[in-house]
Order: structure tokens, then sequence, then C-alpha cells
């Protein structure tokens, strides 16, 4: 068990937690959700004693281990793969090189044979035996491949990194389990994976994700850190979302009530006051009306976006036609002979472990590459608006946020950039803030605005998610639910893809494969595929 008591922290004026006191017992999963910049990364950092805070402590349950998710991509680089793994059990790995570092002296002394038989009993009790085979397992459900394992990590593309730092996590099953953003740069098969992982963990977990599905999958309680204070609902996120707002909405309805008495009180006092007959009863209101009161509703951290796509025209009958689309990139496939026809109402997402061959369609259908063989044609009624998975270009400049979206038309001078940044959540001073300084979240809602200026009737965006917190993704996916007109979409975010998506395209390792039909029932299907193909290949064995 983990327990916070009384902790406070401030920066400067600006409180972040005031008197917070929670209990983190085993077998729970605790979501730990927040507007951005509400302090769930910091908690995690004081939980893990990692950053002091300025008031109060943090009890562990005596003997009990605490594993946090490294975000530091090159503190390993000097070490293999496996051994980055092992060392998410530092005990467990100083045993195992003490151990090594024994057996391969060339003078063996009785000394060294009784120690060797004390590091051989610390070594059993921790499963040692085991870890090579765990690391293993870990690594595989996480989608390295065994020719990486023994590598250096230097040597690994920035996603494995990442990977392979969840893995040292989870490794050595720890009593408490501290995860920031554990699914970023994650598929959605490894996604599936790590959450049924922690389905069957007994361990404590908190984790911070941005990533509603996962936190419903996996949380069987919600911490909700708003107004300077944390809150510990019971169930996963859709749950703590019903019941929030619940609340504020009771609180509103007393608000109201108690509104509405109070200016039938007034009415009286103010009718009868000066009637003697009426004297003693308007007396009377006027104790009742000083014992009414009014709740102050704190201000809440969370601001939704107001996303909406207003197209200017619709789509006619030909969308885009793609005809044999070949592209090669560093001498590498990425597709061959691609083939694909938009319809009308079309939300398409792409999906599958190759994100390459996703952003290289869109960026080949945005006019950015040349294909190396093939076409494609949008219809003349189609103004397409993209989004890019990467968008640093876009804000290498020294303007400030109204000048950036000036640049884009129809925007119509500072008033108009003014009243649209505001409702993307830049409003006052923050309308003015450099491009340069922005936040990746804060250059992901400046790129959607510059797309609802546009007045697109088919949107491409890659991976629109990224970097944003749960307000703007709700925000952003219930305007692309609204939207009638073509959307052609990438998101590893599983909720976003079932509530948008009516067609799904997978770049696999079987091709292309094209079904028009929800995600859900894609998933449905490829489980079937899956298990006729393993049920095969232990027939061919």
């Amino acid at each position: 068990m983990i327990t916070a008591n009384n902790i406070a922290l401030a920066y400067g004026k600006r409180t972040i937690f005031k008197d917070v006191n929670i209990k983190f017992a085993p077998g729970n999963c605790y979501g730990l959700i927040g507007a951005n910049g509400a302090g769930k990364s910091t908690f995690l950092k004081i939980l893990a004693g990692e950053l002091e805070a300025d008031k109060g402590e943090i009890a562990v349950s005596p003997g009990e281990r605490i594993a946090v998710l490294r975000q530091d991509q090159f503190a390993f680089d000097e070490e293999t793969v496996f051994h980055t793994v092992i060392m998410g059990h530092t005990h467990l790995y100083k045993v195992m090189l003490e151990r090594e570092t024994l057996y391969a002296k060339g003078d063996f002394s009785e000394a060294d044979g009784i120690r060797a038989g004390e590091l051989e009993a610390e070594f059993a009790e921790m499963n040692g035996y085991e870890a090579e085979s765990e690391a293993a397992v870990l690594l595989n459900g996480l989608g390295i491949p065994e020719e990486l394992r023994h590598r250096r990590m230097k040597e690994l593309e920035a996603g494995d990194k990442v990977r392979v730092l969840l893995a040292q996590a989870l490794f050595g099953n720890p009593d408490i389990l501290l995860l920031d953003e554990p699914t970023n740069h994650l598929d959605l098969k490894s996604i599936a994976w790590l959450e049924d992982f922690l389905f069957r963990f007994t361990n404590t977990v908190i984790v911070v994700s941005h990533d509603r599905h996962f936190l419903n999958q996996v949380c069987t309680h919600v911490a909700d850190i708003d107004f300077g204070k944390i809150t510990i609902y019971v169930g996963n996120y859709d749950f703590w979302y019903q019941a929030s707002q619940l609340t504020l909405k009771q609180k509103q309805d007393e608000n109201r009530k108690i509104t509405e008495k109070a200016n039938e009180l007034k009415e009286f006092i103010q009718r009868f006051s000066s009637n003697a007959s009426k004297a003693k009863q308007a007396t009377s209101r006027k104790k009742l009306l000083e014992k009414l009161t009014v709740e102050e509703l704190p201000v809440s951290s969370r601001k939704y976006p107001f996303v909406v796509f207003k197209p200017e025209r619709a789509c006619g009958d030909i969308i885009l036609e793609i005809k044999g689309l070949h592209k090669k990139i560093d001498g590498v496939e990425i597709f061959g002979g691609l083939d694909l026809f938009v319809n009308k109402g079309d939300k398409i997402a792409f999906v599958g472990e190759n994100s390459l061959a996703k952003t290289t369609l869109f960026q080949i259908i945005n006019g950015e590459l040349e294909p190396d063989a093939g076409s494609y044609r949008w219809g003349v009624t189609i103004t397409p608006a993209y989004f890019p998975k990467e968008n640093s270009s876009y804000f290498d400049n020294d303007l400030n946020l109204i000048e950036w979206l000036c640049q884009f038309p129809p925007c119509d001078g500072e008033t108009f950039a003014r009243g649209f940044l505001g409702r993307m959540l830049f409003s006052g001073d923050e309308a003015t803030k450099k491009t340069r300084v922005l936040s990746g979240g804060e250059r992901v809602r400046c790129m959607l605005a510059r797309m609802m200026l546009k007045g697109a009737n088919a949107l491409i965006l890659d991976e629109p998610t990224n970097h944003l917190d749960l307000e703007s993704i709700t925000a952003l996916n219930n305007g692309l639910i609204a939207f009638e007109e073509v959307i052609l979409f990438t998101s590893h975010d599983q909720q976003f893809i079932e509530t948008v998506a009516n067609r799904i395209v997978e770049f696999g390792p079987r091709g292309v494969i094209d079904r028009t039909m929800s995600f859900e029932e894609y998933l449905e299907n490829a489980e079937v595929a899956r298990q006729r193909d393993e049920l095969s290949y232990a027939h061919a064995s």
C-alpha cells in the first residue's frame, strides 16, 4: 500500500495540491486524470520519491518495491535491452551482476563459495532463474523482436526504447507500479497486451493516460485532480465522467432552487415590508433569506475547446481515386500497387503496425510527396484539409498566435483571430504567445484551428490525438462524429476509432485489407482470423 498524507505543493502563487490524503490499496488500478498542467506527472514523481512536496509525506508499506516507467530514453544507452529490463528490479540486478562476476573469477576461494551460496539463495528468492524468460515474455508482448534483445539501447529507435522502458517497469512483479502515459508509441496490438497484463496484475497500479478506452479497460478507480485536490471515484473512466457530471448538475440545480427561493422572499419583503398587517411575515422572511446560501462552485481546471468542422459545400460523387500507387523510401517498398476508392460519407480509419505506410499515403494525397508510380485524383467538388503527424515546420517562426492564424484565409484581422483562438482555449494574453514556445498540445489545437478555417469537406488527420489532454480529445472526437462529409484518419486511440470510423483499411503483413464495418466488428474478425491461423499452425506442426 502507498499513502499520501497531507500532501501540498505550490509553484509561486499557484497551488497545485492542498491537503491531499489518499490511500492506494493493493489489487486496484487507479487512473490519475486531470487537465494539462493539473499536476498528474508531478504527483507521480512525489509518490515515486523523485520530487519533494512542500508539505506532507508519502508512506509505503515496509518491504514493498515501487517500479516507475522511466521517461529518459537515453539513460540506459550503453546497456543491452535484456539488462535494461532486468534493471527494473534493482536489487535482483545487483545480485545477478555480483553472481556473474564471482563465477567468472579464476581463483574461486572458500569465501567466494560461501558468498556464492548466499547469492544463489537471494537470487532464487527473487525468482532470478525465471528473469530471462519473464523479460522475454514482456518484450514479446510489447513488440520487441528477439533479434533486438541483446543489442545496446542506443541502437534502438525511439519508439522501441519506450517499449523496453515499459517492460523494465513491469518486470519482477513490483508491489506498486507507477505508469505515466504507458500507451505512447504502442500500436493497438501492444496496447491490448498491456491492458490484459494490467487486468491480471494483482498489486497496486497508478496510471496516467489520455487513452479513454485504456482507462476503461484497466481502471478499478479514478483519481481526479481538480480544484486543487484529488478525489477518488470507484469505477472506470466512463463511470467517473457520469458521476462527476451528475454531481455538478446536482449542485447547479440546488443553487438554482436556492436562488429562485431567495428571489421569491425578496419580492415578498419588498412588497410588504411597509404594510403593518404583513410586517411580521416580512420580518420572518428576512430571517429565512439570511439563512439561504448559494454555494459558490469552484472553477474547474478542465477546459473543452470548441471543435466544429463546417464544410463550405457537400461532397460530390467522386471523392478520391487511388490507382496502382507505388512508393519506396530508402530502397524499402512502403506499398506497391495500392488501389483505393473513397465514397461519399466514408470515415476511414487506417490501421496496422506500419505507421510509415499510413503517413506516406497521407503525404502523397496531400501533395507533399510524389509517388514512384500510379496516380491519385481528388473530385472537383473536394476541398481537403490535412493534419500532419509532425507539425514543427509550421511553427518555426517568430510570429505570435494571432499573426500565425492570420496567415490562413479567411482569417480577417486581429478581432476575428482572437475570437477564433479563444474558442481553442487561447484567450487574453495567451493569444499573443510566440509560436516557438507552444507545448505539443497547444500546437495541435492551433493546427485544428487552421483546419477549421478552411471549410474543407474532406479531412485527413494523422494521429490527431497525440499530445492532447482528455478534454481536447473528447472535443475533437465529438467534432468528427458530427462531421457529415469524408474523413481519412489514423489513431492509436481505440475509442476514437470506434466512435468515428465506418470503414477500416489495414496495412498489414498480408497487404491491404479494406472493410466497410465498425472498428468493433473489425477487431472481432481479426481475432477470429488469428485463432484460425493458430489452429492451422498447430495442425501443420
